[in-house]
């Protein structure tokens, strides 16, 4: 015959009592609180008729083929970048060498970068990463380079197509950072107000075949300081937008070397204004 010891039961009670007490809450619901009441968007004007042309041109394209830079196999990352940047600078002259070129101490800082991935101080080339953007299963070269004297930075974006060299993005402006996510270029742009900055989205479209604008922000960025007012300085960019900052998760050539962003003082990116915007479209 079983028989129960007392001691033995009341400390199994006790400790499944203790346990139970312990975790009785885990996993439980608890309330948020109210929730707001959800309101549709509220359509103004439903007459208004359509405009009778496009808005800022923010989707136009900007596809080049690269003259004269090819790589073994199609191999971007065999393609020299400062090889890139003098093809530009050939085929843009009117930005780099003429004689009122806005762009034209970069043509001649341009001397001062090497080759072999040698460059010295005044070479205004910053150093590729590479990531497959267009979606092909192969590295894509994202590229910046300073604008000399307006302290503004070139981005490009190039990809190999059918044994060419082609460049799939363009962009020129003052620029705090820039960053890459998935097939989409986010570039971070001073703003005019402090505690405030543009982030500008550009992501691959493959009908397009080039990277195409899909956003624009005006973020708070931290606390409101009250500046004096300026004028930004004007700017000859061929697109409306901005200057890249190494970003973990890419990669880069062993033994290069990127400048210290804080060693540069970029203008205030030039946006366009509503009036500017309505008079461009005609409207």
């Amino acid at each position: 015959m079983f028989r129960r010891r007392p001691a033995l039961v009341t400390a199994l009670v006790a400790l499944l009592l203790a346990t139970a007490a312990g975790c009785g809450d885990a996993g439980g619901l608890r309330a948020a609180g109210a929730t707001p009441t959800a309101i549709s968007p509220a359509r103004l004007w439903p007459s208004l008729r359509p405009a009778a042309s496009p808005a800022w041109p923010y989707d136009e394209v900007q596809i080049e083929t690269v003259k004269g830079v090819t790589a073994p196999g199609d191999d971007i990352r065999k393609v020299d970048p400062v090889a890139v940047v003098r093809a530009e600078i050939a085929a843009h002259p009117d930005d780099y060498t003429a004689a009122k070129a806005p762009y034209g101490e970069t043509a001649v800082r341009l001397a001062d970068c090497g080759k072999g991935g040698k460059r010295g101080a005044r070479c205004p080339v910053m150093r590729p990463y590479y990531r497959d953007l267009t979606g092909d299963g192969h590295d894509d070269m994202t590229l910046g380079f300073r604008l000399y004297p307006t302290n503004q930075t070139a981005v490009r974006v190039y990809t190999f197509e059918k044994h060419r060299l082609v460049q799939v993005f363009a962009n020129d402006d003052a620029v705090i950072g820039v960053e890459l996510a998935g097939r989409a270029v986010i570039i971070r742009s001073p703003a005019g107000i402090s505690g405030y900055e543009y982030r500008t989205t550009w992501s691959w479209d493959p009908e397009q075949r080039a990277m195409v604008f899909s956003r624009d922000e005006f973020l708070r960025t931290g606390r409101h300081k009250p500046t004096r007012a300026h004028t930004p300085a004007a700017t000859a960019s061929r697109s409306p937008v901005p200057r890249p900052t190494p970003t973990t998760g890419l990669t880069a050539p062993a033994g290069s070397s990127t400048p210290d962003p804080a060693a540069f003082s970029p203008t205030p990116s030039a946006r366009p204004t509503l009036s500017a915007a309505l008079s461009a479209s005609g409207r």
